[in-house]
């Protein structure tokens, strides 16, 4: 799960200006914790660790994406994954996990990637194209067939794609146009195409050319246009398209009126994140295990208030937990914390936010299956 999609030189990330060039910045640390029963948390063991730990000794990590296993981007363009591999979703061309990051290629032209919950993989490079590999039964590669890959594929021939998001079984993502296209598994209307029909290419989602970000959940996505409103549409049994109601959608349905949603996440399992541009914070939908960060463990079908703070930056959620990092640098844990994914050296859950440790240092996180990266 991911979002860490990037607009080609609109937003900037670690080690590069706002125009794409690469900076002086080489200090960017990558850390992780939590589950790492198949090496997910790069550190070459398989043992769990409920606080932070660096990732080797390298200070060049530019991107980070966790799912099932890790991917990153470096600064200089590299492409590395590790952890599970079933399915080849490591794109190394087999199917042998690997508990240290591994180079994908010797390619130095890869910018954002997605790593999704189940054994697919997507990314995009500086050239607008658009790669796939991993688990490809339902056609969640958007390769026109479904066979699996074990390699970066290109996905068609275009070179406008911007932001990528990896699903359960499916993919979702924005071209440069603002135009929105999802394919794969579609039995709940996840990829709202007004139908419950599989799609082995990408297939636009209605004709707008307004959308600005997409985060995918395991049968539902959430989006933002670029004049600030917020939609959703697929599954809904617990009420994490936030409608007030439990309907599933099969298209894209506007939550509220409001113009002032800015960035969204989705965790998995039915919950969904969102931060306004006041920099407020937002969940709403499944909260098994508090990972809406209310203080309780009930269900909520509409956008909940969390706290009162109005600091809140960037977002990111796992499998039943959140996490957040606000406008100094500190970094937030919140839900599930069965194998210390929280990073606050325990295993206890919170149903509210929680500081882990009192690093200001902190830039982005991304929330996987029970752990999560960070840099």
């Amino acid at each position: 799960m991911s979002i860490r999609q990037y607009n080609l030189g609109s937003i900037v990330k670690p080690g590069f200006n706002a125009l794409g060039a690469q900076t002086s910045v080489n200090t960017v640390t990558l850390f992780s914790w939590g589950n790492n029963a198949n090496g997910q948390l790069g550190l070459g063991n398989i043992t769990y660790y409920s606080s932070p730990k660096q990732v080797g000794s390298l200070t060049n990590w530019a991107e980070i994406s966790a799912g099932l296993s890790s991917l990153a981007v470096q600064t200089d363009g590299t492409l590395w994954s590790w952890g599970i591999n079933t399915n080849g979703n490591l794109g190394l061309g087999n199917t042998t996990k690997y508990s240290s990051p591994k180079q994908v290629g010797s390619l130095t032209s890869w910018l954002t990637v997605s790593s999704g919950p189940y054994f697919s993989s997507y990314a995009i490079k500086t050239d607008g194209t658009l790669w796939s590999w991993g688990k490809n039964d339902f056609g969640q590669l958007g390769l026109g067939n479904t066979v699996n890959r074990s390699s970066p594929v290109q996905v068609g021939a275009l070179t406008n794609w911007s932001k990528v998001a990896a699903g359960q079984l499916f993919a979702a993502a924005i071209k440069t146009d603002g135009t929105l296209w999802a394919w794969g598994y579609n039995a709940f209307g996840q990829l709202g195409t007004n139908n419950t029909s599989y799609y082995s290419s990408p297939a636009q989602i209605g004709a707008l050319s307004n959308w600005s970000q997409i985060a995918t959940g395991s049968r539902y996505c959430i989006a933002v246009k670029t004049n600030g409103t917020l939609w959703s549409w697929g599954q809904n049994q617990y009420g994490q398209l936030g409608f007030g109601n439990v309907t599933y959608y099969s298209s894209p349905k506007q939550i509220g009126a409001l113009t002032t949603w800015s960035k969204i996440a989705v965790c998995g399992g039915g919950s969904a994140l969102s931060i306004k541009t006041d920099g407020t914070l937002w969940s709403w939908g499944r909260n098994d295990d508090g990972q809406l960060g209310l203080g309780n463990t009930t269900y909520y079908s509409s956008p909940k208030q969390i706290g009162a703070l109005t600091i809140w930056l960037k977002i990111s959620g796992g499998y039943r937990f959140s996490t957040a990092i606000t406008t100094s640098g500190n970094l937030w844990s919140w839900g599930a914390n069965s194998v210390g994914q929280l990073g606050l050296g325990n295993v206890t859950r919170y149903s509210s936010p929680k500081q882990v440790g009192s690093l200001t240092t902190w830039g982005s996180t991304s929330g996987g299956t029970s752990f999560t990266l960070a840099v």
